[in-house]
């Protein structure tokens, strides 16, 4: 009997290790064992039972707990030693060995390497792929994601930034069914529903009724205000110098955006996603046996592709390497130097390896103020023609606000290797923030900063849009970087974009092509006007 409860027990433990776990059960019951004969005092922890155990007899059911624990031990022992055990559920970011070989490797595990893993895992019964993430930040302490204001708006300049925005939106709608785990807690990104409203100057209106003509053809629900009208919705709102208004009416506002971050890690880790805390070094590349190689060809073994990354995992001193069949960059502001480990721009132009990932990280402050005599439930995601802007944090008369260089304004170099370099400057508010705010809004001259934080953006150097798709010079990459600011709201559907592209070769719901790398190979950049 008790080898029956063994051997049921083992089934439930994972079906790769019943014929190992069955034969320790079959050792610990062996009725010839001289157990007398052995000294197990110090061996607590023994697969072998000890004297004492067996000094009385013990029933079949005292028998068969007995086994139940000690197979639960071993296996922990075993999956210990055993980086390819799939069948064992790790701990998010638990420092251990990476696999030696996966389907498919995400350098970056932020929101967008999360939805990412979300959507290639979700299909995993059906195509049964592989999946690692990793992570060098485990805590998200210089992460754009948890830095985010966490808006989310479909007012953009460019069809496919507004239908990604359309889609992300449907996304949060339904995050909590979606991202459903037995087990968990249901996931509550705390969707609010308010709007965006851009306003603009005389200089602005042509370009804001171009985009409001763009986002209507998309199927976004917009409405243009004149300075009248917005009064007359938001008489708090000083109109002076305001010649026209673009506002939201649905599909637009804010979350929380760790919540959704976590909601995607764990669906995904609950569909046999593996993440890692660890730190990508280096990239194992294939070099071309010839030049000029066509496409078709590279996977036959005569063209350059990525076949692995070299990997020092959390809590080991060693430098390990993990084999992978396709690799996807969703580093980031660290994107740029990635790409430079593979050689991406540091070859030839016949090769298509010339042109440099154009993404490097830019520091952007968020201060939230209490303004007890500022607007409550009516007030919008307001952006100002100067590039201030501010929302409301819940209904206490608490404010998120911050402001955006303009886009070819020069800015310092940060220094990412310095946690120093993410101190706040006070005085930025004070000197360049504060004044447009009370200016637009007067109820915030009566206000005080109460926190701030700093965080980066992976800005887009040459055209602020995000990059998206299959790199020209690898069949087996694709990137997924370059947002400035837009990843948090872009991300679920840049994940299906990108499970698409790997799993289908093709687009299924959204065409995002545009987006891809070439542009910056033949120099066709495509320019985003409503960069925030």
């Amino acid at each position: 009997m008790a080898l029956q409860v063994g051997n049921m027990l083992v089934r439930c433990a994972g079906q790769n290790h019943l014929r190992c776990f069955t034969s320790i059960a079959n050792k610990l019951l062996q009725p010839n064992i001289n157990h007398a004969s052995r000294d197990y005092s110090k061996k607590s922890d023994s697969l072998t039972p000890t004297t004492e155990e067996t000094a009385k007899p013990k029933t079949a059911l005292e028998k068969a707990k007995d086994v139940a624990s000690k197979i639960k031990e071993a296996k922990r022992k075993f999956d210990l030693h055993d980086p390819l055990n799939q069948t064992a559920q790790p701990t998010l970011f638990e420092a251990q060995l990476p696999p030696r070989a996966v389907d498919i490797v995400i350098v970056g595990g932020g929101i967008m390497g999360c939805s990412i893993a979300y959507h290639l895992c979700r299909e995993e019964n059906l195509i049964g792929a592989k999946v690692l993430v990793i992570e060098r930040d485990p805590c998200y302490t210089r992460a754009s994601t948890v830095l985010s204001v966490g808006g989310i708006r479909q007012q953009f300049s460019i069809p496919e930034n507004v239908k990604m925005s359309m889609y992300s939106s449907q996304f949060l709608r339904e995050s909590k069914y979606l991202l459903t785990v037995d087990g968990k807690d249901l996931t509550d990104v705390q969707f609010n529903h308010q709007g965006y409203l851009f306003l603009a100057t005389e200089a602005g209106v042509e370009t804001m009724e171009k985009n409001h003509k763009v986002q209507k053809d998309c199927g976004a629900s917009v409405e243009l205000l004149t300075p009248r009208q917005i009064k007359a919705k938001f008489p708090w709102i000083n109109t002076d110098g305001v010649a026209l208004g673009s506002y939201g009416l649905e599909n637009e506002g804010w979350f929380d955006p760790w919540s959704l971050l976590k909601g995607l890690r764990q669906k995904a880790v609950a569909h046999g996603c593996r993440f890692i805390n660890g730190e990508v070094l280096d990239f194992n590349v294939l070099q071309p046996g010839k030049k000029d190689v066509p496409l078709e060809q590279h996977f036959a073994g005569d063209g350059r592709r990525v076949r692995g990354v070299k990997v020092k995992a959390e809590g080991y001193d060693d430098v390990m390497d993990v084999n992978c069949a396709i690799l996807v960059l969703a580093s980031g502001w660290e994107s740029g130097r990635m790409g430079r480990l593979m050689g991406i721009g540091e070859g030839s132009a016949s090769e298509w390896m010339d042109v440099p990932i154009p993404v490097e990280p830019r520091k952007r402050y968020v201060y939230v103020v209490h303004a007890p005599d500022g607007p409550s439930i009516d007030c919008p995601f307001i952006v100002d023609p100067s590039g201030a802007y501010i929302r409301r944090e819940g209904f206490g008369g608490n404010y998120v606000c911050g402001i955006s260089p303009e886009v070819d304004s020069e800015e310092p170099p940060v220094d990412v290797t310095s946690m120093d370099d993410l101190a706040v400057d006070y005085d930025w508010f004070d000197e360049k923030l504060w004044p447009k705010l009370a200016h637009r809004v007067p109820a915030f001259n009566n206000l005080k900063v109460k926190s701030a934080w700093a965080g980066y953006y992976d800005y887009n150097t040459v055209d602020q849009n995000a990059i998206i798709g299959m790199h020209p010079g690898f069949p087996n990459v694709y990137v997924a970087t370059g947002f400035t600011g837009h990843g948090i709201q872009q991300a679920p559907a840049v994940g299906r974009y990108i499970r698409d592209l790997i799993f289908d070769g093709e687009p299924q719901d959204l065409d995002l092509s545009r987006f891809g790398f070439e542009r910056f190979i033949y120099k066709t950049p495509l320019k985003e006007a409503n960069v925030v």
